[in-house]
């Protein structure tokens, strides 16, 4: 289906109050380039695979996105759990009082105009998700998780699962 079109029929339904907003998902910034070319400046947000070991968005995505006022919805922020275990995380975890998780989640909101979607099984697993929103990192911790997870050199094409 052309993107055009696409955007086309989301901005019919919103104009028909069938919906309120509308975003995207996995789309990277030349998928962006060519929705906004198409009309597509109605777009509210793109959700794409970000966190700690998935840092490519960094180059050359978020900034645009951030440019164009479009907030991000980061899905996998914890790697679908396999960040848990790492050192780097576990030693900030414990210097904070907090999980793995919940570190690599706080380092994931860190940014402005960010929303992350964990996943959460049981009302305790989303109130552990909440408790990542007031974790503080220092810039010493926020080094030392750069160090263990550094950024793509290059630019790299969007990663999905």
């Amino acid at each position: 289906m052309p993107l055009a079109e696409t955007v086309e029929a989301m901005e019919a339904l919103k104009s028909a109050g069938k919906i309120r907003h509308w975003g995207v998902s996995n789309l990277d910034t030349d998928d962006m380039d060519e929705l906004v070319a198409a009309g597509g400046d109605g777009c509210v947000t793109d959700q794409v695979l970000y966190n700690l070991v998935r840092r490519g968005p960094e180059l050359d995505l978020l900034p645009w996105l951030t440019d164009h006022k479009v907030p991000v919805m980061a899905y996998s922020p914890v790697e679908q759990g396999r960040l848990s275990s790492h050192p780097a995380l576990e030693k900030i975890a414990a210097e904070v009082g907090a999980t793995s998780a919940q570190v690599a989640l706080s380092w994931t909101l860190r940014h402005d105009g960010l929303i992350a979607i964990p996943k959460a099984s049981s009302i305790a697993h989303v109130r552990e998700n909440r408790a990542a929103a007031d974790i503080v990192l220092s810039d010493a911790d926020l080094a030392t998780l750069d160090a263990a997870f550094p950024r793509p050199r290059d630019r790299r094409p969007l990663e999905m699962l």
